[in-house]
């Protein structure tokens, strides 16, 4: 890849209408913005479904495969006269603009949806093109879809209890009994609506997606390493994943005490059955990624580090402190992949991976023989020996991605004001030959990393406007208060114009550091 910059904005973080950002257009308008700006990736977090039973975590998803139907665009369906104009206005959500609301998104996004649904099975005379490509979407997508939309309307039925929760016969997958439940008139209709919703986010993505490529934007997507054991994945595919007769985990993910946290921190994830999973050639991966590039055309690895080897905590056990290491059938894996996956005139694996906290030499080697990019986070650099740390700027190397902050991260300015010490603040200025303050950090950081000689950069939106920790997107170890930032509509409304300080401003340092 050429020397490139992004922002990473999730969808949700965009303004607009009904609670949340979404795929209508100020996506677009956000894309033209990039492009204006002479950004060309545009990197999301994970696109899944998400609810409140996780705070609304993109990483905590009952499918790995669906898109989360918050991200639909009424005004689309509207284009696809499956809406009209005051039917969405009635729609429009009252509440604070700079908060995420994911619940009335949840909730009025999925009545608009049910709408359009009936009209398109109602109307058939109406939508025979679309007919059309909803079928060949089903056909296509036959290795989840059916499975995850009776999953979600089995939680609905069963009261969003976890699914080795319901009873036996449902969570065990009797055959006679679920085809018994889903030939139900009503369970069918709710089946479908699924499907239909599925059906749209795909249509709305790849519309989306053309429309970045159409101006040299690509899209990153992030792909966690485990998945949730409340999913329709776990459910339908028991046999992929390390679990006991009756459906409950043997072990769980997590990794080790460190630094951070005496007790370790234990995810609560299943663990992969990955004997059963190189019986079939890695089928279950394979078809996730394929899934994946469909959508992008970058994606991140979340925890990287569990493709060599994964900390095992026995499921019974409340901390991570008693786990042990795993190992992982990583180089069998991404072999499978490459093998499987690899797009026409794709010359390596479009993959990046989350190599952050303590690494392993077999996980550089892991990456190495795959050619896989590494992160390189601008706040890590300056809390120790600057000269020696692999985060600071002159130890970059090619073929790695420099970050500001990630979503994990405060912005640059909250870490100033309420975490940095008086000894990181004096490197900095030290290594910058310049006097720092709350006022210009975000700006100094995102110098360093545009000027970096990581061919690609990303920048965190709140960077970009900088903004402090009241904006940032996540605090690890902590449930509740996350994935609530949301740009407001006046800030928007100011950054989107072709000639706004910010546009003009990074135009010129993406043309100045060749990016």
């Amino acid at each position: 890849m050429d020397r490139r910059s992004g922002v990473l904005m999730h969808l949700s973080s965009l303004p607009g209408p009904f609670g949340t950002g979404g795929l209508g257009s100020s996506a677009e308008r956000f894309a033209d913005f990039l492009r204006n700006s002479g950004f060309r990736v545009w990197q999301v977090l994970p696109t899944s479904p998400i609810d409140g039973s996780s705070c609304y975590s993109p990483y905590s998803s009952r499918s790995a495969f669906a898109g989360s139907h918050i991200f639909i665009s009424p005004e689309k369906l509207a284009e696809d006269g499956f809406l009209d104009a005051e039917e969405i206005e009635s729609y429009h959500c009252s509440g604070p603009e700079c908060i995420a609301d994911h619940g009335y998104s949840t909730e009025h996004l999925k009545n608009l949806i049910r709408l359009s649904w009936l009209r398109f099975k109602n109307e058939p005379g109406r939508y025979v093109a679309v007919a059309e490509d909803y079928r060949l979407f089903v056909e296509k997508e036959r290795f989840w879809l059916r499975d995850y939309a009776l999953f979600t309307v089995l939680k609905k039925d069963f009261e969003d209890l976890p699914w080795n929760k319901w009873p036996k016969e449902f969570a065990l997958r009797d055959k006679d009994t679920l085809e018994n439940y889903s030939s139900q008139k009503e369970k069918s209709k709710e089946i479908e609506l699924i499907c239909f919703e599925q059906f749209i986010f795909d249509r709305q993505w790849k519309a989306f997606h053309e429309y970045c490529l159409d101006r040299d934007i690509r899209l990153m997507g992030d792909i966690p390493m485990f998945v949730a054991f409340d999913s329709s994945d776990v459910w339908s595919n028991q046999e992929y994943f390390d679990l006991d007769p009756e459906g409950s985990p043997n072990k769980v993910a997590g990794v080790p005490p460190d630094y951070f946290s005496a007790s370790g921190q234990r995810w609560g994830n299943p663990l992969y059955n990955w004997e059963m999973m190189r019986r079939d050639g890695f089928s279950w991966w394979t078809a996730r990624f394929r899934k994946a590039i469909e959508h992008f055309d970058l994606i991140r690895i979340d925890h990287f580090r569990g493709f060599s080897a994964c900390w095992a905590v026995p499921a019974d056990e409340e901390t991570a402190e008693n786990g042990e290491w795993t190992e992982t059938p990583g180089k069998e894996l991404l072999e499978a992949l490459s093998e499987n996956i690899m797009k026409e005139g794709m010359d390596e694996l479009p993959l990046i991976a989350e190599d952050l906290g303590i690494i392993t030499d077999d996980v550089r080697e892991l990456m190495a023989d795959f050619g896989l990019p590494g992160m390189k986070v601008l706040l890590f650099a300056f809390d120790g020996d600057v000269g020696s740390s692999p985060y600071a700027p002159h130890n970059h190397i090619p073929e790695s991605v420099v970050y500001t902050g990630t979503h994990d991260n405060n912005t640059v300015r909250g870490w100033w004001e309420s975490e940095s010490d008086e000894r990181s603040r004096s490197l900095i200025s030290e290594y910058t030959g310049r006097d720092i303050n709350k006022e210009n950090v975000s700006e100094v950081f995102t110098m360093m990393a545009l000027s970096s000689t990581s061919k690609l950069a990303i920048i965190p939106m709140q960077d970009i406007l900088g903004l402090g920790d009241s904006c940032r997107m996540n605090v690890p170890g902590v449930v509740q208060g996350n994935w609530l930032w949301r740009m407001s509509g006046a800030d928007f409304e100011a950054l989107t114009r072709a000639d706004s300080d910010t546009t003009v401003r990074f135009k010129r340092l993406n043309s100045l550091f060749g990016r």
